[in-house]
């Protein structure tokens, strides 16, 4: 072809003039029936979830770890825990997927029993950020421990390989999954019609 003769269009590339979708999932490509794989994770986690609740997992752990907490105000000392730093009540609320309003009524719960204290945030004079006391550091201590020592017995037996790629795997399976639904939860709702 000529540099001056017509390009030919490319049959696989997106037509310019249609509409974008307004929903990335509604450009996915269908799931392929096929995939055995794909279509066995989801009763798998249906099964896993459903098997740690009947067992009262995290109230065993609580129990186990002394910890007289309901499982909301638990979830705040663990994102805490994990995190590397001291929190704005915001920051707790989007780790933990929840709204702001259910973190505040928890750390206020929690400040009541010594377990969180509110620190001045450097950056901004108006705003506190949230730690663990001693004490509420030790408790969920003892409690992340008592649920890691029930998942290392439960997979034990594994091999170092089994154990590692399950932690690898995991992690990736997480971070592909909550990205993807961040991604649906930018987009904003196709207009109503």
């Amino acid at each position: 072809m000529s540099p001056t003769s017509p390009a030919t269009p490319d049959p696989a590339a997106p037509d310019p003039a249609a509409p974008a979708p307004a929903d990335p999932a509604a450009s996915a490509p269908a799931p392929d029936p096929s995939d055995s794989t794909a279509l066995a994770v989801l009763p798998r986690l249906a099964q896993l979830s459903n098997a740690v609740t009947r067992g009262r997992l995290p109230e065993r752990a609580a129990e186990a770890a002394g910890l007289a907490l309901d499982r909301p105000a638990t979830g705040v000392l663990m994102t805490l825990h994990t995190a590397d730093r001291a929190l704005r009540v915001g920051e707790i609320a989007d780790r933990m997927q929840v709204v702001g309003p259910h973190v505040t009524r928890q750390v206020q719960a929690l400040e009541r029993r010594g377990l969180v204290r509110r620190v001045a945030d450097p950056h901004d004079r108006r705003a506190s950020l949230i730690e663990p006391t001693p004490e509420g550091a030790a408790a969920v201590n003892r409690y992340a421990s008592a649920l890691i020592g029930w998942f290392t017995d439960a997979i034990g037996h594994w091999s170092e390989r089994d154990r590692a790629d399950l932690g690898r795997l995991l992690g990736r399976f997480t971070d592909d999954v909550t990205a993807r639904l961040a991604a649906l939860e930018e987009t904003p709702d196709p207009p109503a019609g």
